[in-house]
Parts: C-alpha cells; sequence; structure tokens
C-alpha cells in the first residue's frame, strides 16, 4: 500500500515533465497509475469483504516519538479505495480529450490532480490520526489548486479560496477531536481507538468536533455553499473531486466511527437533521439552475445530505444502505459531470435555455445520462434504485431498532422529500440538455473523438450492471454492516424485494417527482415568492459578512497596534516576556543557589561587561555606544575562555567584531550623536521596562540552571566524537556530524534571511549581490583618475578620494589579506581536531573582505570578490547538502560521515573525514553572508555618499 501511494506521489511529481513531452497523451500514460493500483486493490478487498482479515502495513516515520505511517485495509477503505482509484483512472483517460491542446496550464493539473489520487487514497487507507490529518489536509490544498485551475479568471480564485478556508476550518477542528479520542483511548491508531471504545464528556466533544470536519468537507449546512462555488473548476474536477473522491471524506470519517460512537449524545439527531434539511435544501436550489453543472452541484449537495443521515444513523441496515448509495453515488454522479463537460466543449455552453436537439446529435451520451440520471432519481432495475429502496427499508425501521417511534416517521418523510425532488432535478437534467425546447435553435456540436465518451460510458454500464449485481454486492457491503448490531431485517440490494412499504415509497417519489418537474413553470414561480417574501437565512452571505467582519477587525486592531513605532514594538514584546514567563518564574522561584565566580578572571570579565553596559546607556555618541556594546561581547568571550571553551570564545570575537563593523557601516548614514532629550515619563518607563527585562532574564538564567534533573546529553558525545566523528573537537564534531541537521537547518535559514535583507536593502539602494562591471571610471571630486594613480597598493581600477583614503591602510591591507584568506581556510580544515570550523574560518575570510572594502571601497571589494553573493550562498548551501545526501549512495545514512586515513608518501598520514565537505559548505555560505552585508549595507550606502558629493559639487560650482 505504501507503494501505491509513492508511485501516485511520483507520478505526480514527473507529470509535467510528462505533459511537455507528450502533450495530452500524458494523462494515459498517467491513469496507468490508478488503474494498476485498482488492479492491486480488487483482489484483496475481495478477499476481505468475503470474511478474511485485514490487510495492515506499518512503516516508522519518526521513532523517537513513536510517529508511525499505518496503512489498513477494511471492508470500508477497501470499498472507497476501489472507488478513488476506478473513477480516478477513467477521469484521468477521460482527460486526454477533454484539454485542448493549446492550455496552458495543463502541465500543473496533470501533476496535482494525480497527486490528489494519491492523497486521497492515502485517506481512506490511513489507521493513525495525524496520518489520516495529513492526507486530509493534503486534499484541501491540493484541491484549493485543482480549483483555481485557471488564476487568470476571479470566479476560481475566489471559490478555491473558500473551499480552501471551510475545509481547513473544519480540518482544524477534527484534528484537534481526534487527538482528544486518541488520548482517552491510548492509542493513535483509528482501529485502536475503535475497539476501546472510549466513553464520557471528554469523547462527547472529540467527537463532535470531528463531526465539524466531516460535515464541512462533505458540504452539509452551514457549509454547503463552497461546493456549488468550486463548479468554476474543470469537469475533471468536479466529476472526480466533488462527485467520487473528496467530499465523500467526511462520509467515510462517519462511516468509519459510527460503529463505535454513534450512541454518543448528539451523534444521531446532529447528522441525521443536518443531512435532511442539506437533501431538501439542495434538491430546491437545483430546481431553479439553469447552468447544468450548478444544477449537479447542487444535486451532489442534496445526496451528500442524504448519504450523511444514512451512514450516521448507526443502524446495520442503515449503515449497509449508506455504503451502497455511496457507491451508486460516485458511478452516477461522476458520469454525469462527465456528459457535461462533453457538452460543454462540444457546444460551448451549458445553460439548458440554449441546449436543445442534443438528443439526436448525440444519442450515446442520451443514453449514458438516462442511466445514470435514472439511478440517481432511483429507477430500477439500477444500482441506484436498489440502494435507495435499501435506504427507506432502513429508516421504515427506526422506530424499532432505535425506538424513536414518531421521530422516525418524520425522519422518513424528510428522506422521501428530498427523494422526491432528486426525480426532479433528475429529470430537469436529461430534459434540459437533450430536449428539443420550442424557440431555441438545434444545437450543433462539434466533432470529437469517440473516445472521449468512453469514461462515461464505462461508469453508465457499471452502474447498470450493479443494478443486477445486488446479490453478489451484498455480501461485500454486510461485511462492513457486521460491524453494527443486528436489526428489525437483513439488509439485502435486489430490484424485488414483494409490494413493501419501502416500493410504494419509490413509486410516490418517481410519480410526485415527475409531477414536480411536469410543472416546473408554477414551481418556480411559487420558489421565486417565497423566496422574496421570507427572507431565509443564507449560509454564503453570513460566510462573506463574516469574512468581512474579520477583515475590519483585523484593520482596526492593525491600526491600534501598529502605529509605525519601533520603540513600542520592542517595548510591547519586552513587557510580555516580563509578564507572561515572569509569573512562572516567580512561582519556580524556589531554593534558587546562586554559585559566585570561580576565578578572577571571571570576576574581571564580569564587571567589565557591567561597566561596558553602563557606559553604553549612558553615552550620546553613537560610535562610542556601539564600542562599548562590542566590549560587552568581547567579556563574554572571556567568559568562554575561562570555561575552557576556546571554540565559543574564538566564534564570539570573530561574530562580535563581523557586527562591529557592520554597525559602523550603517551609522555612516546616521548622525554622531543621539538626541538630548529631557527625561520625560516616556523615557522613565523605558528605563524601567530595561531594568525588569535583565533581571527577569538573569532569573530564568538563574531558574533553568537550577532546574537540571539528569545528565547533560553532551556528556555522551566525547566517546561517538572520537570513534564515529573522528575528531577531538566535541564541539564541531557536533555541528557537522552528531547534530549536522540542525546545522544544515541552520545553513538554511541563514541563506534565506541574508538573501532577504540583501534584497530590502537593495530594493531601495537600487544595488544588487553581483560586482559592478568593468565602466570607464566616473571621476570624483579629490579623486586621482586610474590612469595616473602610479603606486598603487591595492587593484581597484578606481583610486577614492584623498581625503577618504589611508595609505597605511592599504599598505597593511595588501600584506595580510592573502595571509589571512590563508587562515581562514586552515581554521575551516583544523575544525575537526583544534579550535575552528567552517563558521569560524568563513568569518575570518569575511573579515578580510571587510579590510579590502575598508581600504579600497566597493570596486576594491568587486576586485577582491569578483562574484554574485547568492552563488556564493547557493553553492555553500549545496555542497552542503550533497555531502549529506552522497553517503546514502554508498549504503550509509543521511549526513553519515567516513574516515579515510591515506599515507602520503614523506609527508605522513593524511587523517580525512568527508565531514570537512559539508564545513566547505557551511564556510562558503558565511562568505557569501559577508559579501551580501559588504554590498548591501556597505557599497549600497557607498553610492548615496558619492551621489550627495557629487550633488555638492554640482551646487558649489553654481
Amino acid at each position: 500500500m505504501i507503494a501505491l501511494l509513492t508511485l501516485h506521489f511520483l507520478a505526480g511529481a514527473g507529470a509535467p515533465v510528462l505533459v511537455r513531452m507528450i502533450g495530452r497523451r500524458a494523462f494515459l500514460m498517467l491513469a496507468l497509475v490508478p488503474a494498476g493500483s485498482f488492479a492491486w486493490l480488487l483482489p484483496h478487498v475481495l478477499r476481505i469483504t468475503d470474511g478474511g482479515a485485514p490487510l495492515e502495513q506499518r512503516l516508522t516515520w519518526i521513532p523517537t516519538i513513536g510517529l508511525h505511517i499505518d496503512l489498513v485495509l477494511t471492508p470500508l477503505s477497501g470499498i472507497l479505495a476501489l472507488i478513488v482509484t476506478g473513477v480516478g483512472a477513467l477521469v484521468l483517460v477521460y482527460c486526454t480529450w477533454y484539454f485542448r491542446p493549446s492550455d496552458q496550464e495543463m502541465w500543473r493539473f496533470s501533476g496535482v490532480l494525480t497527486a490528489f489520487a494519491g492523497a486521497m487514497l492515502g485517506l481512506v487507507l490511513s489507521d493513525n490520526v495525524y496520518v489520516l490529518y495529513i492526507f486530509w489536509e493534503l486534499t484541501t490544498v491540493l484541491s484549493y489548486l485543482l480549483i483555481g485551475h485557471n488564476p487568470e479568471r476571479r470566479a476560481n480564485r475566489r471559490a478555491a479560496m473558500n473551499a480552501l478556508l471551510v475545509t481547513t476550518f473544519g480540518g482544524l477542528a477534527m484534528l484537534l477531536g481526534l487527538v482528544m479520542l486518541s488520548a482517552e483511548a491510548g492509542s493513535s491508531r483509528l482501529q485502536g481507538i475503535l475497539a476501546a471504545g472510549p466513553t464520557g464528556t471528554v469523547v462527547t466533544v472529540a467527537v463532535m468536533l470531528v463531526l465539524v470536519g466531516a460535515i464541512s468537507k462533505s458540504a452539509l449546512v452551514p457549509f454547503h455553499f463552497w461546493l456549488p462555488g468550486a463548479m468554476a473548476a474543470p469537469t475533471p474536477v468536479s466529476a472526480y473531486l466533488h462527485a467520487a473522491a473528496m467530499v465523500k471524506a467526511g462520509i467515510f470519517l462517519i462511516a468509519l466511527l459510527a460503529p463505535t460512537f454513534a450512541d454518543v449524545p448528539g451523534w444521531r439527531p446532529l447528522l441525521i437533521v443536518l443531512g435532511i434539511t442539506t437533501m431538501i435544501l439542495g434538491g430546491l436550489r437545483a430546481l431553479r439552475q439553469y447552468d447544468v453543472k450548478l444544477l449537479l452541484a447542487y444535486g451532489t449537495v442534496s445526496q451528500l445530505g442524504f448519504l450523511t443521515a444514512m451512514v450516521g444513523t448507526g443502524t446495520r441496515s442503515a449503515a449497509f444502505a449508506g455504503l451502497a448509495l455511496v457507491c451508486a453515488h460516485a458511478l452516477f454522479k461522476s458520469t454525469l459531470f462527465l456528459v457535461v463537460g462533453i457538452v460543454d466543449r462540444s457546444v460551448g455552453t451549458r445553460d439548458l435555455r440554449e441546449l436543445s436537439g442534443m438528443r439526436q446529435a448525440r444519442p450515446v451520451l442520451f443514453v449514458v445520462s438516462v442511466i445514470a440520471a435514472g439511478s440517481m432519481a432511483g429507477l430500477p432495475p439500477l444500482f441506484g434504485f436498489t440502494a435507495k429502496e435499501s435506504a427507506f427499508a432502513a429508516f421504515e425501521d427506526l422506530g424499532h431498532d432505535l425506538g424513536w417511534g414518531g421521530w422516525s416517521v418524520l425522519a422518513l418523510a424528510g428522506i422521501v422529500v428530498g427523494s422526491i425532488l432528486t426525480v426532479a432535478y433528475s429529470a430537469r437534467f436529461v430534459w434540459g440538455i437533450f430536449a428539443i425546447k420550442p424557440g431555441t435553435a438545434i444545437c450543433m456540436p462539434k466533432q470529437f473523438s469517440p473516445w472521449f465518451q468512453a469514461a462515461p460510458v464505462v461508469l453508465a454500464a457499471a452502474t447498470l450492471v450493479a443494478g443486477f449485481a445486488g446479490h453478489w454486492i451484498t455480501p461485500r457491503l454486510e461485511s462492513y454492516a457486521d460491524d453494527f448490531l443486528p436489526g428489525s431485517h437483513a439488509p439485502v440490494l435486489t430490484l424485488w424485494h414483494g409490494f413493501s412499504l419501502a416500493l410504494w415509497l419509490s413509486v410516490l417519489c418517481i410519480v410526485a417527482g415527475l409531477a414536480l418537474f411536469w410543472w416546473r413553470k408554477p414551481v418556480a414561480a411559487t420558489q421565486r415568492a417565497v423566496a422574496d417574501r421570507f427572507r431565509f437565512p443564507d449560509a454564503e452571505r453570513a460566510y462573506y459578512g463574516i469574512m468581512r467582519g474579520i477583515d475590519r477587525l483585523s484593520v482596526e486592531v492593525t491600526g491600534v497596534t501598529q502605529r509605525g513605532s519601533l520603540p513600542i514594538y520592542l517595548g510591547v514584546i519586552l513587557v510580555v516576556l516580563v509578564v507572561v514567563p515572569g509569573i512562572a518564574l516567580l512561582r519556580a522561584w524556589d531554593d534558587i543557589q546562586v554559585r559566585g565566580a570561580d576565578s578572577r578572571v571571571q570576576l574581571a570579565a564580569a564587571v567589565l561587561m557591567a561597566v561596558a553596559a553602563i557606559l553604553t546607556v549612558r553615552s550620546r555618541r553613537r560610535l562610542r555606544a556601539v564600542l562599548l556594546v562590542g566590549l560587552t561581547g568581547y567579556g563574554t568571550a572571556l567568559l568562554f575562555v575561562a570555561h575552557g571553551a576556546p571554540d565559543l570564545a574564538l566564534t564570539q570575537i570573530l561574530v562580535e567584531t563581523f557586527l562591529l563593523v557592520t554597525f559602523v557601516l550603517v551609522m555612516r548614514r546616521l548622525p554622531p550623536f543621539f538626541s538630548d532629550r529631557p527625561f520625560t515619563l516616556s523615557r522613565w518607563v523605558r528605563v524601567a521596562i530595561g531594568i525588569a527585562t535583565g533581571a527577569a532574564v538573569s532569573g530564568f538564567a538563574l531558574v533553568a540552571t537550577n532546574a537540571r534533573t539528569a545528565r547533560p546529553v553532551s556528556d555522551g558525545f566525547a566517546e561517538p566524537a572520537v570513534e564515529y566523528g573522528g575528531g577531538d573537537n566535541i564541539v564541531n564534531v557536533t555541528l557537522v556530524d552528531i547534530r549536522a541537521w540542525d546545522t544544515l537547518g541552520e545553513l538554511s535559514v541563514l541563506v534565506v534571511a541574508a538573501t532577504g535583507v540583501a534584497s530590502l536593502i537593495f530594493l531601495i539602494t537600487d544595488r544588487s549581490t553581483r560586482p559592478r562591471r568593468r565602466v570607464t571610471p566616473v571621476p570624483v571630486a579629490g579623486a586621482v583618475p586610474a590612469t595616473e594613480a602610479r603606486g598603487r597598493w591595492l587593484r581597484s581600477g578606481r583610486a577614492i578620494a584623498d581625503a577618504r583614503r589611508s595609505v597605511v591602510f592599504e599598505v597593511v591591507t595588501r600584506l595580510i589579506f592573502h595571509a589571512v584568506i590563508v587562515f581562514s581556510i586552515y581554521l575551516m580544515l583544523v575544525g575537526h581536531n583544534a579550535p575552528g570550523g567552517g563558521f569560524a574560518g568563513g568569518l575570518v575570510a569575511g573579515l578580510a573582505l571587510m579590510i579590502r572594502y575598508l581600504a579600497g571601497g566597493r570596486t576594491e571589494l568587486d576586485e577582491a570578490a569578483p562574484i554574485d553573493a547568492g552563488i556564493v550562498l547557493g553553492i555553500g548551501l549545496a555542497v552542503a547538502t550533497l555531502s549529506g545526501l552522497l553517503p546514502t549512495l554508498l549504503g550509509g545514512g543521511v549526513l553519515q560521515s567516513a574516515i579515510v586515513d591515506l599515507h602520503i608518501p614523506l609527508l605522513g598520514t593524511l587523517h580525512l573525514v568527508t565531514s570537512v565537505f559539508f564545513d566547505i559548505g557551511v564556510y562558503l555560505v558565511v562568505v557569501g553572508l559577508a559579501l551580501d552585508v559588504l554590498r548591501s549595507l556597505g557599497s549600497g550606502i557607498d553610492t548615496h555618499v558619492d551621489a550627495e558629493d557629487s550633488s555638492s559639487s554640482e551646487g558649489a560650482r553654481a
């Protein structure tokens, strides 16, 4: 089963390439995936529905937290899986002729639809609440992409967003309910939860939350409005997602939980009332539609209400009838949607007022539509008739099986009313497309391949055959219904039950429904009059009202809280930090032990940092404040040295230096002094917040250090660092080997952050991370032309202005730059056994580039590093990633290191650990970050300075 799911997603990933290569014929190849899944599932489902044991499969996903991918094939999931794969294969075949060769979005559609088929298959096979939720939301996201297939149309975007928001809301509620059920049952497996059968108030609340997810996914009142809007999607989406697959997810979940939780308070009243209400409402709305696709959409809403009422009843006969109706609905409704797609493609309209004479032009489609619509209406000898008769019989028994008395009669009456409406809109559909309408021109449809009709023909044939195969289908469906207590009668699918109440109800529905269709004009007039006279609540208007209210509320809240003041934002954050965790800090303050300095070095460093911090807040010069802040960082490095952590001390010093230079680059555009304002109340508040924050953070540190109850995990790093990591420097081995996943994630975040920050700055300064092209130098006031500059110590082709030039600095830079670069590479390579590593080496290289920039300006930086910073970042991340993936090709694990000792004549033995390549990637990422900083905060600001200088010179000359 896991292989089937993997195959679907691989096919989805490769579908765009396949479409680019062979065009629409790619759908035929993609259809082989669900078709092959259907062929594999069929014998297993037959065995299981014949009384065989369910098929289970487990794949360990995250063993540290006990999370597994659990899949199970039961009678219920097996039957739904056959529907998902069988109809999915036919819909993909249908797409071959549905799409035009010129459709530009076909490549994306093919991949998303194939992946959706895999996600839906995974959903019905899931036996783990978390895996179920993942597939549940995956179908939501993929359906969003399918509904919004044409993003240029506003209707598609709006419908896709509505479906996404409604079903995601329900999915979150469902997740909370499933987690609560899992906690109560003591198992995350669905079969385990059903077997445990937990009870109590918590279970009742959890079940109600799960039902919110189910009814939102299956478009029941009050969430029904999203489904008709989703008809903006291409017809294959409607035929698959909104007839056979996605909307059945909620029905499947209800059917799965019903054997155990149908007796939970509120289950039956909620599902039966909502189901019947949705059935009647959808039927009434279908009778008012002129777009035949919308007619089917509201008919689908009606049928989903019918299905929910059946599977939610929780009796043996109702469960049997509900599953039969699920199968019948998937066949006839997907057939009808596919017919609409053919009509739309061949005629160019779906308006039944413009369609006329299609029966003569398309006789095959007419026969197919009559069979499918007849099954939907419950006409013999079709599958829909046998399933609906069993449904009537099941509701007839409610008074006896559940002791409902008069309520059972009312429920049965609601089902009958909904069925009458079903007959009426089924007749409206066939008449609307195929009848000859007086005053309407006969349609002349375009010619198309006979294979375009193949999928609906197969589905219609299955509907007809299933009507006669009730004796074979009955035991298959009973294998699911056996999970319920026996009822008043044994359910069976057959074309003749005798002159039973169910038969007379079927006759009543057919006659009344056809009469309702015959008098469709007065019925429509009555509907309009009632709608105009009584303003019934409208779920769609309520939804948009809620969304507008949320938007308005967000605007008001933003206007109050987002004032554009950085001090206010920072103050709010710090106050929350002090108040919320601070309350927990006060409660945890018990027996806190404070340990003094272990040496005079620590005490001196602490005093140095405290004095520097105090002088920082007292300083009026910005540069002095920055230098004092740097002094606190260097004091921290001194503490690291005192505690025997040279790696951390080296990194701290390098980072502090890098930040110090960065601050200086930015400060060139700031006034030299802070504003000298009096101590107003707002400033005293800021002082108070600062003191409180410092005290709170100190308290957090004390409580955290006193809270340890177990040995640090790092105590066990020494031995594997040497044995498996091949290095004596535990810190570096931890970064590039033991916890390399963390480092790889941090590298990715660093690349994204560097790119984002640089992009914002370049957007303002109109620069890029690429080096400047060699152009004829533009004279700058006080600069020496390149042709006249003799004895230059740097390579820059354009000397900087004399007022800003330092020959001594240029000489020193020329002397030490290459040595610093070599030293940075040395630090990178020796980090496995000595203080250093890729991060420290990259910082040293970055500082070397900073020296070149400070000595010669931005053109000198481009001479030193004539490469795009983004390329360096990308290469670094790629090297780090590949160094982690390559071991898998040799049979190892991801990011696994190998130790190679090579004896080199005369030079000795080379101790090589392959994690050094990971360190090279880290080195390159840090160098790329340095280039980003220098070209954004450095070169970008230089451009503004030169522009201002030029403007000043021109003003002086003028």
